[in-house]
């Protein structure tokens, strides 16, 4: 049951897809919008939580590789990421744990709703992003903005999930004033303490195909790479125009799933 004993053509098929959600993610955050589909989708209904564990560890292994690959390009501020990153990855276990009490459809419309006016105010402001331009830069209060956004989002990540790192890379530029390349590399180094959390909560409860993980890891590993160098050579605009694409498929889905929710 290491790879949920899926046939071969099905392991390739989530390999690939993982590769392309390692590209996503790693420019603009929302692989999880292809990755996790195509999964629940070969998986067996019996084996659908054990899909969301594998999930988080091929993830985790494609956002460290973007991580890395961005620390030698395009370095994220350690000084915001780290803390930040801590402050998700307990969001993110209690956003797990709340997962199993609250359903997730009450926050999908609200979700989608945030989603929708960010992505208006973003396409609205094209120059907005090109370069840092920090707010509250080095004071308490940055740091206080940061940790908090990094708790809620985190706590979003463990209760919903899909576009995690479009949420962050959004906030880092909108309300911290990153550009967004360098907001792309900080929020790989968040997402990364989020995908930790919700792994070992998976784990412990015996939810992961670690063999179905590693292999697909291994393709989101090299879409990871890929896409933390093509947003560095690409720069801020490509990555604004990439999350505003995926951003845009993420409100459509969300409203598709709070529709069919209240049917």
């Amino acid at each position: 049951m290491l790879t949920g004993d899926l046939p071969l053509w099905w392991i390739a098929i989530l390999i690939v897809a993982a590769f392309a959600a390692g590209w996503v993610d790693a420019v603009s955050g929302g692989g999880g919008l292809i990755q996790l589909p195509v999964m629940l989708l070969a998986l067996p209904p019996s084996l659908v939580i054990s899909g969301l564990g594998t999930n988080k560890l091929s993830s985790m292994i494609g956002t460290s590789a973007a991580a890395a690959t961005y620390a030698r390009r395009s370095p994220p501020d350690p000084r915001t990421a780290l803390p930040m990153a801590g402050a998700a990855f307990i969001g993110s276990a209690i956003g797990a744990a709340a997962a199993t009490r609250v359903p997730p459809e009450v926050f999908r419309p609200v979700v989608a709703a945030v989603l929708l006016i960010v992505w208006v105010w973003t396409l609205l402001r094209p120059a907005m992003g090109e370069s840092d331009n920090l707010r509250w830069g080095g004071r308490r209060r940055h740091y206080v903005v940061a940790v908090t956004l990094g708790f809620v989002i985190g706590c979003y990540d463990g209760l919903i999930g899909p576009g995690t790192g479009a949420f962050l890379v959004f906030v880092l530029v909108w309300l911290l004033g990153y550009s967004f390349l360098r907001a792309s590399a900080t929020a790989k180094v968040v997402n990364l303490g989020t995908n930790i959390a919700a792994l070992i909560v998976f784990a412990i409860a015996g939810h992961v195909l670690w063999g179905l993980g590693l292999l697909m890891g291994a393709g989101n590993l090299a879409g990871g790479v890929l896409g933390a160098r093509t947003a560095v050579r690409r720069g801020s605009g490509f990555v604004r125009t990439v999350l505003l694409a995926v951003v845009g498929v993420l409100i459509v889905v969300l409203l598709i799933q709070s529709l069919v929710a209240l049917r």
